[in-house]
């Protein structure tokens, strides 16, 4: 009886025993075929040639000894010329355009070689440096092209629950797109008037002939910003400086958002039409700025707020007339201790300070042949290039005059940028190759920071349709005012 209990008690040990010893073993013998437990071999990071050395050191003060990974994770690189669609496991690292000096007329890459030019990364594009279009695309304008898109892959097996965690607050910026981004379309002077209202009539009336051919150029732009030197009067004629009311179309056609009110002529038609010009524009939803029906309305700021970039407009006459001193309508009168006041104000909000600025004219443009005595800042009565540069010291971002009916030189001073005349975009001086010339000042805001002005010329002929210059002639016309900057 002891002896059978005895058997028993062997036997259930050996069985526990074999049991414990199989159990072990498919146990190990499943970690040896998983690589789990005891056999586990930790996640291997694979760093592909496509990498750059700053990329690589950046990968690996994420990627250190103490990060344990399950699955291994190979990273490479790839470029592409055209914004890729990204898939899982892919981040955008850098948008990188090429840039040239901003005093350099050209204005595609086609037309360097490839040492004349420098790539940089899109964080560091400013205003001091020319941004240039690659084949004819330009990369503020639609933000798909006209750079380099360069994009990290990281090919992982479990990347949303390994590499994501890690990488994600690294790489994935938020970069400047169409959404982002505010346009703001700067234009000359405005004054369609004498012959323009004669050629309105031999039209049949349609207004929109006029902006037929750059309509839709200048519309495209978030703000679109005109100086309008006359008001809106049935007195119009064929003969003085007055607007034909049926010219409200072609600034809405434009896509006008903001007309500067500083011009020596919108008085010419009397108080009345001055006034009620400022109402046509109040029902078209047309800011204004550097003008008004009192000195106290015109000489208040235009402040803007769009896209997360906040903007001061600043607009002063100082010309041959048409301020306002009281209660009649007309423009801001410049007075430096206002301008002082104002610009102050404006910096201490944080905002971008723009100053336009009807100065006196220089009258060299009167010339059947190429005269190039207005392109000279210096040109013009006074000391416009002194006067322009103290606006920049006194704070302002960007300085532009808004009298020249012929465009003018512009540079770079201190931290800001100075334009000193942008030239006619409509008007009826066919007369004279100088006056039917003007300069669209393209800026591109984002967060704040202007990132870039892009000078684009335009032309009317006799038919007084104004439009884009050709690409050749525009850029011989920019190198000729570059060439006369003080």
């Amino acid at each position: 009886m002891i002896r059978r209990k005895r058997n028993r008690t062997k036997l259930f040990f050996g069985g526990f025993a074999i049991f414990a010893v199989v159990f072990v073993g498919a146990f190990l013998g499943i970690q040896f075929i998983t690589k789990t437990g005891i056999f586990r071999v930790p996640g291997v990071v694979y760093y592909d040639e496509s990498l750059t050395k700053e990329e690589l050191a950046k990968l690996k003060t994420i990627f250190t000894e103490e990060v344990d990974l399950d699955k291994d994770v190979k990273i490479s690189a790839k470029e592409y010329s055209t914004m890729p669609e990204l898939h899982e496991g892919e981040l955008l690292y850098e948008i990188s355009v090429p840039v040239t000096d901003f005093y350099d007329a050209r204005t595609d890459t086609s037309e360097f070689t490839d040492d004349e030019y420098k790539i940089i990364s899109v964080e560091d594009l400013d205003f001091t440096k020319k941004l240039l279009a690659v084949d004819g695309e330009y990369y503020l304008d639609d933000f798909n092209s006209g750079a380099t898109f360069r994009v990290i892959d990281f090919d992982s097996e479990k990347y949303d629950e390994e590499i994501a965690p890690l990488v994600t607050n690294t790489f994935a910026k938020q970069w400047p797109e169409k959404s982002s981004v505010l346009s703001l379309a700067q234009t000359g002077v405005t004054a369609m008037s004498r012959g323009m209202n004669a050629k309105l009539n031999s039209v049949g009336g349609d207004a929109t002939y006029f902006a037929e051919k750059i309509k839709d150029y200048l519309s495209a732009f978030d703000l679109t910003h005109t100086s309008n030197e006359s008001s809106f009067t049935d007195m119009a004629t064929a003969h003085n400086i007055c607007s034909d009311p049926r010219f409200i179309d072609v600034l809405t056609a434009i896509g006008l958002d903001i007309v500067e009110l500083t011009g020596n002529h919108n008085q010419d038609c009397g108080n009345n039409a001055a006034s009620d010009t400022i109402d046509i524009y109040e029902q078209n939803n047309i800011k204004i700025v550097g003008g008004g029906k009192t000195a106290d309305a015109a000489a208040v700021p235009l402040e803007l707020d769009a896209k997360g970039t906040n903007i001061t407009f600043l607009a002063y006459n100082l010309s041959t007339g048409g301020a306002t001193y009281g209660d009649t309508p007309g423009a801001n009168q410049y007075y430096e201790e206002n301008a002082v006041a104002e610009i102050a104000a404006a910096k201490e909000r944080g905002d971008f300070v723009i100053v336009d600025i009807q100065y006196y004219e220089c009258s060299g443009y009167a010339s059947e042949t190429e005269d190039t005595t207005c392109d000279y800042a210096d040109s013009a009565a006074g000391d416009q290039v002194g006067f322009f540069r103290h606006l920049i010291d006194l704070g302002a971002n960007v300085v532009v005059g808004t009298s020249a009916h012929q465009p003018q030189t512009f540079e770079l001073y201190g931290d800001g940028a100075i334009y000193y005349g942008l030239g006619n975009l409509f008007f009826d001086q066919i007369w004279w190759p100088g006056t039917t010339r003007s300069l669209i000042l393209e800026h591109y805001f984002y967060k704040g920071k202007l990132l870039q002005t892009r000078i684009t010329p335009t032309v009317y002929d006799s038919n007084m349709q104004t439009k884009l210059l050709d690409k050749e002639t525009a850029e011989w016309f920019i190198a000729r005012l570059i060439s006369a900057r003080p």
